[in-house]
C-alpha cells in the first residue's frame, strides 16, 4: 500500500462529533460510566442495610482495592491483546455479575459476604475494562480531533456523575437493591452492541512497530520505564498525578469539613459542587467545540496554576456565593488542564504502550488520589480548613512547577485540524 493510499483515510476522518465510530464509543462509554454510579450507588446502600457503618467501608474499599492493584496488569494486557476481545470480554463479564447478583439479592437478603465477593471481583474485571476503554480513542479517530474527543469524555464522565447517583437512587427506593443492580447490568448490556461495532485501527496503520512481547512483569516494567524516559509524556503524567494528589481530598473530605465549619449546611455544599462541576463541563463542551487551542503546554501549566490557586484559598473566601463562584473557576481550568494533559500524552503515547500509559494516569485518578482522604481529614480535625486547603493547593502547584521546567511541555502543541476534518 502506498504512502497517498495509507494517508486517505487520516484526510477522510469526519469530526469527532459527526464521526459514528467515536459516537458508538462515547455513548457505550457514557452508558458503563453511569452504569458504574448505578453500582455504586446499589452496594453502599446494600451494605448499610445489611451491616453497620465498619462493614460499609469495608465493601467500599473491597470495590475500590483490587481496581487500583490491577489497573497496571490490565494496561500490559491491552496492549498484548487484541482490545476488542479485551474490552468485549471485560464489559460481558461486568454484565453477567451485576446481573447474577440482582437475581440472588431477589431470592434472598443481601448478605455481607456476597457484597464484598462482588465488590472484589468487579473491581479486578474493572481493571481490565477501565484502561481499555480509555485507550481507544488513538485507535478510533485521528491524532487532530483527540483534544475535541477529550473534551467529549469530559462531558460524558459529568453527565455520569449526575445522572448515575439519582437514577441509583431512584431504582433503589422503586425496588430495592436487586432493581439497582439490575439497572447497573443493564446499562453494562447498552455498552456491549456498541463496542462490538467499533472499527479499531491495527498498530500498524499508525506507522509503528509493535516490540516484542515478553513475560506480563517484563511488559509492566518496559511501559513504567517508557513513561519515565519519556520528555514530555513523562512530566506530563507526574503533573497530573500532584494535581490528583493535591486537589481531590479537599474537593471531596475537604469541602464536606468546610461547609460544616461555615455553617453552610449540605446545600452550600450542593451548590459549591455544583459550581465545579458546571465549570468542568463548561470547560469540555468549549474544547469539544473548538477542537484545538494554542500553546497547548502552556495553557496547560497557566489553567492549572489558576486550579490550585483557587482550591488554595476556597477556604479564605467570607460567603457562600465567592465560594461557588471559586468553585466555577476551579472547574473550568481544572477540566481545561485535564483535557490538554489527556490529549497530548495520548497524542505522544507510541500505539504500543498505549494501554499501559492509560492505566498509570487512570491508577492516579482513581487509585492513588483517594488515598489521601483520611489524611486531609485528620489534618482538617488537627488545624482546620484554611491551613489544610491553603496547604494541599501548594502541593498541587508543584504539578505547575514540573510542566513548566520541562521544554517539551512548555512546547507543546495539539495536532493541527486538517481541512477535511474541520467542523
Amino acid at each position: 500500500m502506498t504512502t497517498a493510499e495509507t494517508a486517505l483515510p487520516e484526510r477522510a476522518t469526519p469530526p469527532a462529533h459527526r464521526d459514528g465510530n467515536v459516537l458508538r464509543w462515547l455513548t457505550a462509554y457514557t452508558a458503563s460510566l453511569v452504569g458504574d454510579s448505578v453500582y455504586f450507588v446499589a452496594l453502599g446502600w446494600s451494605a448499610q442495610k445489611t451491616a453497620g457503618p465498619t462493614e460499609v467501608g469495608l465493601v467500599m474499599a473491597a470495590a475500590a482495592l483490587p481496581r487500583a492493584l490491577l489497573m497496571l496488569g490490565g494496561g500490559v494486557l491491552a496492549d498484548r491483546s487484541d482490545p476488542r476481545r479485551v474490552l468485549l470480554g471485560s464489559d460481558a463479564l461486568r454484565c453477567l455479575l451485576i446481573l447474577s447478583v440482582a437475581a440472588a439479592i431477589a431470592l434472598t437478603a443481601p448478605a455481607l459476604w456476597l457484597l464484598v465477593a462482588v465488590a472484589l471481583v468487579f473491581g479486578a474485571v474493572d481493571a481490565l475494562f477501565v484502561p481499555t476503554i480509555g485507550a481507544l480513542p488513538p485507535r478510533i479517530t485521528s491524532a487532530d480531533q483527540l483534544a475535541r474527543v477529550a473534551g467529549m469524555r469530559s462531558l460524558s464522565m459529568r453527565l455520569s456523575q449526575i445522572a448515575g447517583p439519582p437514577l441509583g437512587g431512584l431504582a433503589m427506593g422503586l425496588g430495592g437493591a436487586a432493581a439497582a443492580f439490575t439497572v447497573a447490568g443493564i446499562l453494562f448490556a447498552l455498552s456491549l452492541p456498541l463496542l462490538l461495532t467499533i472499527r479499531i485501527r491495527p498498530l500498524a496503520e499508525h506507522g509503528e512497530e509493535q516490540p516484542e512481547p515478553g513475560t506480563a512483569w517484563k511488559d509492566l516494567l518496559d511501559g513504567l520505564r517508557y513513561i519515565r524516559r519519556h520528555r514530555l509524556i513523562g512530566p506530563l503524567v507526574a503533573a497530573g498525578a500532584v494535581c490528583e494528589l493535591g486537589l481531590i481530598g479537599t474537593l471531596h473530605v475537604g469541602m464536606v469539613l468546610l461547609n460544616a465549619e461555615r455553617g453552610w449546611g449540605p446545600s452550600g455544599y450542593g451548590w459549591i459542587v455544583g459550581g465545579f462541576g458546571a465549570g468542568a463541563a463548561v470547560s469540555a463542551a468549549l474544547l469539544a467545540i473548538a477542537g484545538w487551542l494554542p500553546r497547548a503546554g502552556l495553557v496547560l501549566a497557566g489553567t492549572l496554576l489558576v486550579a490550585c490557586t483557587g482550591a488554595a484559598t476556597i477556604a479564605l473566601v467570607p460567603a457562600l456565593w465567592t465560594a461557588v463562584v471559586l468553585a466555577v473557576v476551579i472547574g473550568l481550568s481544572a477540566g481545561v488542564f485535564g483535557s490538554l494533559d489527556s490529549t497530548l500524552i495520548q497524542t505522544a503515547a507510541d500505539p504500543a504502550y498505549l494501554g499501559r500509559v492509560t492505566s498509570v494516569v487512570m491508577l492516579t485518578m482513581v487509585g492513588l488520589a483517594p488515598l489521601g482522604y483520611p489524611l486531609v481529614g485528620a489534618a482538617v480535625g488537627a488545624w482546620g480548613t484554611a491551613p489544610v486547603f491553603l496547604g494541599c493547593g501548594t502541593f498541587a502547584g508543584l504539578g505547575v512547577a514540573i510542566a513548566l521546567t520541562s521544554a517539551p511541555v512548555r512546547r507543546a502543541e495539539l495536532p493541527r485540524q486538517r481541512h477535511g476534518t474541520t467542523a
